[in-house]
């Protein structure tokens, strides 16, 4: 063992995620993750982590203190505050924890999401393949559920040496998707309306889903029918029987009856996944080949 520590307090949904379990939709297992892929991967270089799995914090933040031993630690993801027995640190940013050393986690001007990644590996057992933990299925991380204070978590082994990665080329403008598969069954004059108009994040958002408001009424009065269930894949816009624009995220359902108008591209899923409740957000339409490229172009 190289570190044990304990859960003084957890904010809801604060998870442990890893890459997830993706190949298993054909099952109804969705793939979970984390929600900002990049973040996760960035706090992991900062720790030198050897092995996936972190902690997913969410905005109310966490606190927790290493009982015995000794591990790196390195967190990025949104803009939260941090501090380690009350002393400030800068985030993102990583550190060498003691016995007996407190972190603290608070809310921040930005973001939804934060990753703590160890330089050791998380000692969970996997299910199906992946420690990520998905409340919904009660699959992964501790029992299959949010983690709360009293829960430990034990570390083995060592990290390798922690990497600063390169500032992020994290993006701005609109959310960019591709047309879904059922955008003909909108009329072309509401696909206009949709890429024109505003929309604004709700407090109605979890691991499985984003509801937005419809600021500028694009789909007021749309006469939208249900559909036969068919698979869904994270960031596909979904558009509910009564107009609202749900945009669908890591934990979502393995099948839906109603119309995706698009899919938020992968490489802007992640700027979304961070935007706050009462952000506005505008998208616009991209080829396929071109959400290749930026696929590509992240990766490197």
């Amino acid at each position: 063992m190289s570190a044990r520590l304990r859960i003084e307090r957890a904010g809801p949904l604060t998870t442990i995620q890893d890459k997830g379990r993706p190949g298993l939709l054909v099952h109804g297992i969705s793939a979970s993750g984390p929600m900002d892929a990049e973040s996760y991967r960035r706090a992991g270089l900062l720790a030198g982590a050897r092995a996936d799995g972190a902690i997913e914090v969410t905005q109310a933040g966490l606190d927790l203190i290493v009982v015995e031993g000794s591990t790196q630690v390195g967190w990025e993801g949104g803009s939260f505050s941090v501090a380690i027995n009350s002393e400030p640190k800068t985030w993102p940013g990583s550190a060498l924890l003691n016995s007996g050393d407190r972190l603290t986690i608070k809310p921040g001007p930005l973001g939804n999401y934060g990753y703590l990644r160890f330089g050791g590996a998380l000692d969970l057992p996997q299910s199906m393949g992946s420690l990520a933990t998905s409340t919904r299925a009660r699959l992964g991380g501790v029992e299959g559920r949010s983690l709360r204070a009293g829960d430990e978590l034990v570390l083995v082994g060592e990290g390798v040496a922690p990497v600063v990665p390169l500032a992020s080329g994290a993006g701005t403008g609109p959310i960019r998707f591709v047309w879904g598969i059922h955008a003909e069954q909108f009329s072309r004059d509401l696909r206009e309306r949709f890429v024109h108009g505003s929309f604004r994040v709700t407090a109605a958002m979890d691991r499985m889903g984003v509801r937005l408001a419809d600021l500028d009424n694009a789909f007021a009065g749309a006469s939208i029918l249900s559909l036969v269930s068919d698979p869904i894949l994270p960031g596909d816009i979904q558009i509910l029987g009564d107009g609202t624009p749900i945009v669908l995220m890591r934990d979502h359902q393995p099948t839906g009856g109603y119309p995706r108008i698009g899919t938020v591209i992968s490489a802007d899923l992640d700027r979304f996944a961070q935007m706050r409740p009462g952000t506005e957000v505008a998208f616009s339409p991209v080829t396929v080949e071109h959400a290749h490229r930026l696929l590509r172009s992240k990766a490197k």
